[in-house]
């Protein structure tokens, strides 16, 4: 099955131009891209290099939101298991498996950081920890379950079916690979530190390179067929998701490798941060450019709603944390202006997604009988 057969793409149970599903009545993974999206909201906040002070109680309260979007998203999950399970079988939809993951660790991610202010540095450190484990084991399944599926069980064949959906399992294990860096110094030192840090780069590298490879497939389905049905082009925006979580993974593990590593491997690591994301954030800048030429064309013939929209939110937040890391190692005025202009545009494009999924939630007016 296509991912361009209308109208079923992300959309729960497909409910067309027909009365709006309220999420409890219809789970599907890509809801929880709603709970990644409003965790990199505040975690984004507290890393910009200027006014990241001043936005820190909003940060906390988003953070907040966050963690009570995963726990509403985790019950309807754990009642609806049976149902949720089924959408493996789903070749568009199966790849949205990586965002559960994704969302587990985002949130674990803002406990560590906006957490110690309200339940104290243990607790914080503790939960964010769990959430980790957690996140992290999930995400590596998804990494490894939904790609064997696509080859075993999914593949038609066509080359003009990758989409950037292809790319959610995938990148995944980068968020741990993020989210685990401040994690290191919290570890006991000796092996077990180590194999934390080296764990991380593994899963860095792991991700990398299947997101280079997924991200070359979209690029020539783009080339040699069409951007898609509307509903489609969101998605191009989550090739920025591994780009940016790839250069503030660098800049943030090569910042805690002098916990773990000996002379001279830390400076080499620390420098992997510029010398590797400098790069990066030019092929995302160039990304981003095409994604919002072709979006803007799109809205302009029509781009009706669906939780596709969720893509505009969590892969421009991975490129203001990655921007405002190299703003953080370089001192470049580029950097820094470019990281608050990237969360004003990341917080727009949250509060209107989520006003429209709000919208979509609310009950079908009932007609009045005769």
């Amino acid at each position: 099955m296509s991912p361009y057969a209308e109208p079923q793409l992300l959309l729960p149970h497909a409910p067309a131009r027909t009365a709006p599903v309220p999420a409890p009545a219809s789970l599907t993974p890509n809801w929880f891209a709603s709970v990644m999206a409003t965790g990199i909201v505040a975690t984004a906040a507290v890393s910009l290099p200027s006014g990241a002070a001043v936005l820190r109680p909003f940060a906390t309260g988003v953070w907040l939101l966050a963690a009570a979007l995963l726990t509403t998203l985790l019950v309807i999950a754990v009642r609806q298991r049976r149902t949720v399970v089924r959408h493996a079988t789903d070749p568009v939809m199966a790849h949205f498996y990586g965002a559960p993951p994704m969302a587990l660790l985002t949130v674990g991610s803002g406990t560590l950081l906006l957490g110690p202010d309200l339940i104290g540095d243990r607790a914080a450190v503790a939960v964010a920890a769990t959430l980790w484990v957690a996140g992290t084991l999930t995400g590596l399944l998804a990494a490894v379950a939904i790609p064997y599926l696509r080859f075993t069980r999914h593949a038609t064949g066509g080359t003009g079916e990758a989409f950037g959906g292809w790319l959610m399992p995938v990148v995944a294990p980068m968020v741990p690979a993020t989210t685990g860096a401040p994690l290191v110094p919290h570890a006991p030192a000796g092996q077990i530190r180590l194999t934390l840090l080296l764990g991380c780069y593994a899963m860095f590298g792991l991700s990398l390179i299947a997101a280079l490879i997924v991200t070359t497939l979209i690029w020539q389905r783009l080339a040699l067929h069409t951007a898609g049905p509307a509903r489609t082009v969101p998605t191009l925006w989550i090739v920025l998701g591994p780009i940016g979580q790839a250069i503030t993974a660098a800049n943030a593990l090569g910042g805690v490798a002098a916990t773990a590593l000996p002379h001279p491997y830390p400076q080499g690591f620390a420098a992997l941060g510029v010398v590797l994301g400098v790069p990066l954030w030019g092929f995302a800048a160039l990304w981003g450019s095409l994604a919002l030429a072709v979006t803007v064309r799109t809205v302009r013939r029509g781009l009706p709603f669906a939780l596709t929209w969720w893509s505009f939110t969590f892969p421009v937040g991975t490129c203001v944390t990655g921007t405002s890391a190299l703003a953080a190692q370089t001192g470049a005025t580029l950097f820094r202006v470019v990281a608050v202009l990237l969360y004003a545009a990341l917080v727009t494009a949250w509060l209107t997604v989520g006003v429209r999924t709000l919208r979509m939630l609310r009950p079908a007016p009932r007609r009045a009988a005769g």
